[in-house]
């Protein structure tokens, strides 16, 4: 966007100067408050201005209209609309503009690092603003309750605590830089099969504990700007007009002070989901076009009504500076985003094995190397759908391994359509390097979790014909793993983004450290998933029960005795770490508790551990067997110990009461325990809480 011309810049400068002077300040006094600036605008706007504000316009990339025009003669300036979470998608012009292409979401939460997710959130961010647009669509923090949801990779994984954490980071860095985050999609937005029509059937104690703490960080931690209501009903209601989640719960329970906007053709009813509390619609030519101006003509909906939705943004936009210092388009900064795309992609990457030191490689060992797959010749960025971005650029595997493996290592390339001569390749050449993935995108669920199109019959060619094989994973949730018993190697490197192969052949030759842990837990087979039967997905007779309850994800895994291939938290390392000297403080005034330990590196190099914290509840409580509270992020030197110290607060030993709507502290004892996943947790011990 162009900055404003002159005599609109004397408009504004002349609009503030009489709203100050409204508001009895003196001449060059600061603008009043961003509500009473907001309303006052809205106070001298036509219903055809007002009705203008509460819905999106035009066709933009992807054929969403995702611009609120302004109004020129009262100083308001457009409103622009960038997709997400992975970050600029498609946007408010046909065009849709090239960006780095993050790592997917899965990925950063892979990390388990909030400081990674905080610049991961400044590239989207900043871009956003570079781009000339005032919002972004992210973060996305559904739990991933179905794997074989199309939009899984753009989540945080299956934990509400780990989505929580991540994403209060990635809002303050996005709004940091002068733009607006907005979290979605609210709420349990859990499958893309049926989802403008499915009613998910939940109970309020497992919506409290499990499918809305993400949001409610967001909310009171993160200060998001907005939130998105989704497609589907939750019990009874479209999302949209939700009443009891978007007044009681967002605005009620939590105190959201933002706006609300509808996720595309959303909004079903006009009078429905602007009296249940939605602000914006995301859609041209919809309810909140004429519908919505007759419901405000016959008394449906009251003007005052339509006035708070439209001040709601704009004291948002206000507070933000979008008014005073609208956005103009920049050239983006390739190298500088480029540079947290790869590091995202480094420290994202899981081990899901090693078996004999099969890696890292050594280049000055190896004459050649093969490089096969589907995804070995061209770059896997991300997944499909709105999420998309357009990258900048892009560096294949094959290409990142041959830079790093230098001039004396020859490596040959194979897409594998053809598995015998893929196999051959392998067969002739000191090491494989097979790089296999699942295709994800909005819209479409996956149809199971196997890979598909013979790449399991690939890897399992190229094992074969060289025992020396590396199976790389682009994945944006779990895949089955069939060979896994005949491959000493594999590397879970997620959606990689832009920087794909620059960062693979990091982590393969050494140069950095494997450090990622699963977000997500991985089974053995398409039936050891917590919602493996048809009520529970993808429902049945348009009704999606979640009577799984609190056992999402690992938590169902633990209740169950379920063995999965892979757990939640789960991840190796080229070096070694051991635990000990756990310490659990006497709970405060407060009901905080101080958690300690130590972190050692035992092994022969340089690298970075997660410690875990899981809370284990009376049984009187009722909770799943354990669950995560607390996990931080350490970088050690071979022999470096760390004492590490973690706060658990209140929260991590409350339960809903869905009755009396409020979190209690079950009295009792309760186990903390600490390692390195949640299937290996070394240390233990207890600490007994009053009930609160």
């Amino acid at each position: 966007m162009s900055r404003l011309p002159t005599a609109l810049a004397a408009t504004a400068a002349l609009t503030l100067g009489a709203l100050a002077a409204a508001s009895g300040a003196p001449a060059g006094a600061a603008p009043p408050p961003p509500e009473r600036r907001a309303a006052a605008l809205v106070a001298q706007m036509t219903l055809d201005e007002k009705i203008s504000q509460v819905h999106t316009t035009g066709t933009g990339a992807g054929g969403v209209s995702r611009l609120v025009p302004g109004i020129p003669r009262l100083g308001i300036p457009d409103f622009l609309i960038s997709n997400g979470p992975a970050g600029v998608g498609t946007g408010a012009v046909p065009q849709q503009p090239n960006a780095t292409a993050l790592p997917a979401p899965v990925a950063l939460a892979a990390g388990f690092d909030p400081e990674l997710a905080r610049r991961y959130g400044e590239v989207e961010g900043r871009e956003t603003g570079d781009v000339g647009h005032s919002l972004i669509e992210a973060p996305d923090v559904n739990m991933v309750r179905v794997y074989r949801n199309g939009r899984a990779f753009e989540n945080y994984g299956e934990d509400p605590y780990l989505a929580g954490r991540l994403a209060v980071a990635d809002i303050r860095g996005i709004q940091s830089q002068g733009v607006l985050a907005e979290v979605k999609h609210y709420t349990a937005n859990d499958q893309e099969t049926n989802r403008r029509t499915i009613d998910e059937e939940i109970d309020d104690r497992t919506l409290h504990e499990i499918h809305l703490p993400a949001f409610e960080a967001a909310v009171k931690e993160g200060h998001v700007a907005s939130v998105m209501c989704a497609y589907p009903s939750v019990n009874g209601a479209f999302m949209c007009e939700n009443r009891h989640l978007l007044a009681d719960v967002l605005r009620g329970q939590w105190g959201f002070g933002g706006f609300v906007q509808s996720d595309a053709s959303a909004t079903h009813t006009a009078v429905g989901s602007a009296r249940a509390g939605q602000d914006l619609e995301l859609r041209d030519n919809g309810p909140y076009d004429q519908e919505l101006k007759q419901a405000v003509v016959d008394g449906t909906v009251s003007m005052a009504q339509l006035d708070t939705m439209i001040v709601r943004r704009l004291a948002v936009e206000i507070r933000a500076g979008l008014f005073d210092h609208p956005r103009t388009v920049t050239p983006i900064d390739a190298a500088a985003g480029g540079a947290v795309a790869r590091s995202v992609a480094e420290q994202a990457s899981v081990l899901l094995k090693n078996s004999g030191a099969a890696l890292p490689l050594d280049a000055r060992r190896l004459h050649s190397i093969a490089v096969v797959g589907p995804y070995a010749q061209a770059a896997h960025p991300g997944g499909g759908g709105s999420a998309h971005v357009n990258p900048l650029y892009t560096v294949s595997p094959v290409d990142g391994i041959t830079k790093r493996a230098g001039a004396g290592v020859t490596v040959r390339s194979s897409d594998g359509a053809d598995p015998a001569a893929a196999a051959a390749l392998a067969k002739s050449s000191d090491v494989a390097v097979v790089i296999v993935g699942d295709v994800e995108k909005e819209g479409t669920d996956r149809t199971s979790l196997s890979l598909s199109g013979g790449q399991d019959d690939l890897v399992r060619s190229v094992v074969a014909a060289n025992p020396h094989t590396i199976v790389v994973l682009n994945s944006g949730a779990p895949v089955l793993m069939p060979w896994i018993g005949d491959v000493p190697a594999v590397l879970e490197a997620w959606y990689p983004g832009e920087e794909d192969g620059n960062a693979l052949a990091a982590l393969l030759f050494g140069d950095v450290d494997p450090s990622g842990k699963l977000p997500v837990t991985f089974p053995r087979s398409e039936t050891q998933t917590p919602v493996s039967s048809p009520e529970r997905y993808p429902g049945v007779n348009g009704v999606a029960t979640y009577s799984e309850r609190l056992e999402v994800g690992y938590r169902w895994y633990d209740a169950q005795g379920q063995d999965p291939l892979f757990p939640f938290g789960y991840g190796l390392s080229y070096t070694r770490f051991a635990f000990g000297h756990l310490t659990v403080g006497r709970p405060g005034h407060d009901g905080r508790v101080t958690v300690g330990l130590d972190v050692r590196n035992t092994g022969s190099r340089t690298g970075a551990e997660v410690a875990q914290v899981y809370v284990t509840d009376p049984a009187s409580a009722g909770e799943p067997p354990r669950q995560l509270k607390g996990f931080a992020k350490v970088t050690l030197r071979p022999g470096q110990v760390r004492h590490v110290r973690l706060t658990l607060d209140r929260r991590a030993f409350s339960v809903w009461d869905g009755a009396a709507q409020r979190w209690t502290v079950p009295g009792g004892r309760y186990t903390i325990a600490a390692g390195d996943s949640s299937r290996d947790l070394p240390l233990s011990a207890s600490v007994t809480l009053p009930a609160y």
